[in-house]
């Protein structure tokens, strides 16, 4: 450390990164290049050997999924502009059949969770069903207040269970575990109360803010005049083959975040040959998608020496002989909650940063109690996961907003009800299983 500061002083950057991240105005870039600087200064660091720490940082493990989210989002443009998302989501509708606010609370949270898990993104697989959905909800009463509650919460189950979601596939590779012992151990537990959560708070919502927040006059449609184009419907079949075979080969010979990157080249190509979109086309379609989100690639790049920063201060070691005395007295239970609770309303940022953070964090603490790697994973989930749901984040805005809704006081509410349950669901975990 610079003057021989004391390791705990290594903290500052991450302290300046929480800060900073409750700010409005400020960029995530921006944040994470102001404490990228703050962490260099303290450690001695060179910045004229940014370049060589930048180049090692594209290999990191941040970096990987980073460019596996940028793809992604080059996949999710090809199946919006080919017809196979707006496709899917009639299929669905159709199956259900909206002629009640029952049957349109299921739809909304089915289509939404679907179109999440294909797509691996949250704000990206509600903006695609948002136009397709909103007619279709209006038709049988359901307000804008009500269909953002469920698009941000049943989304975000979207995520949890797709094998090879950001979220899913850092918490493998830090844990070790494999995707039936996440999905079983940590997924689904959260999962479950969250659907059950935003299905019966729907009709709440709904009764509360019926001919308050209503969508305007004409907004209602039906979805039986829709008919899919030719080409839709062959790449609608190509994509959903392809992903298939490609996805259960993966999860059969135990793939790791590589794989990831397999599944979204493969869907592209049969996308966009099921289409018959030309490769000039297919590939424009591609980069358009991924410039959409080329700002995260290079968040996730620079926050690899961020933390390593951090690390190369022993600050994290410092940390660990504080809070094992405090952690002694709580023993698992009082790690597993005191993580949890830290990730959701201390550590604010994109969701796969917050997980590597607090892995980073607290992993020395979760080795020295022998807290078992299936209790840890649901709190990496919780933590970096819930924090939009705590207050009002990204995704919360977001949900809102692709609702067509103003009605932030119900999202908040929810928020808290969601938080409450899934804390409980780790608590009893950790008492239980860790």
């Amino acid at each position: 450390m610079i003057f021989n500061l004391p390791p705990i002083l290594g903290l500052a950057p991450l302290i300046i990164y929480i800060i900073l991240a409750f700010r409005k105005n400020i960029h995530p870039l921006v944040n994470v290049i102001i404490c990228l600087v703050v962490g260099a200064v303290l450690t001695k660091t060179n910045l004229l050997q940014f370049g060589s720490i930048l180049t090692a940082s594209l290999g990191s493990f941040l970096g990987q999924v980073g460019f596996i989210i940028m793809i992604g989002s080059g996949l999710g443009l090809i199946l919006k502009e080919s017809g196979v998302a707006e496709n899917l989501v009639y299929l669905m509708v159709r199956k259900i059949g909206i002629n009640s606010i029952n049957r349109a609370i299921l739809a909304s949270m089915l289509t939404s969770m679907f179109m999440v898990l294909v797509l691996s993104t949250l704000t990206g697989g509600n903006a695609v069903i948002a136009p397709i959905i909103i007619p279709l909800v209006a038709s049988v009463g359901m307000t804008s207040s009500t269909l953002a509650v469920i698009i941000q919460t049943a989304g975000v189950t979207g995520l949890f269970i797709s094998p090879f979601s950001p979220p899913m596939v850092t918490i493998m590779e830090l844990t070790g575990l494999t995707y039936p012992q996440v999905l079983l151990r940590a997924s689904l537990p959260v999962c479950i109360p969250l659907w059950i959560i935003t299905y019966f708070n729907a009709k709440r919502v709904q009764k509360a803010t019926l001919g308050v927040t209503d969508y305007p006059e004409g907004t209602a449609l039906s979805v039986d005049n829709y008919q899919a184009a030719p080409e839709a419907k062959r790449a609608t079949l190509f994509f959903s083959v392809a992903m298939l075979l490609v996805v259960a080969y993966g999860i059969i010979f135990k793939l790791g975040v590589a794989h990831a990157i397999t599944v979204i080249t493969v869907a592209v190509l049969a996308t966009g040959f099921g289409a018959r979109f030309k490769a000039d086309k297919t590939i424009n379609l591609f980069m358009k998608g991924c410039a959409q989100y080329f700002w995260i690639f290079m968040l996730f790049i620079l926050m690899d020496p961020f933390l390593n920063f951090i690390q190369k201060s022993g600050a994290f070691d410092a940390l660990v002989e504080i809070g094992t005395p405090l952690i002694e007295g709580g023993g698992k239970v009082g790690l597993a909650m005191l993580a949890s609770l830290i990730g959701t309303f201390g550590i604010q940022g994109a969701a796969v940063a917050q997980a590597v953070m607090m892995d980073t964090v607290f992993r020395p603490l979760v080795t020295a109690t022998g807290l078992s790697m299936n209790v840890w994973a649901m709190v990496i989930l919780i933590g970096s996961q819930m924090t939009s749901f705590a207050y009002p984040g990204l995704d919360m805005v977001a949900a809102t907003g692709t609702a067509r809704s103003g009605d932030m006081k119900s999202q908040v509410k929810h928020g808290w009800i969601v938080v409450a349950a899934v804390l409980i669901v780790c608590l009893i975990s950790s008492i239980l299983f860790g």
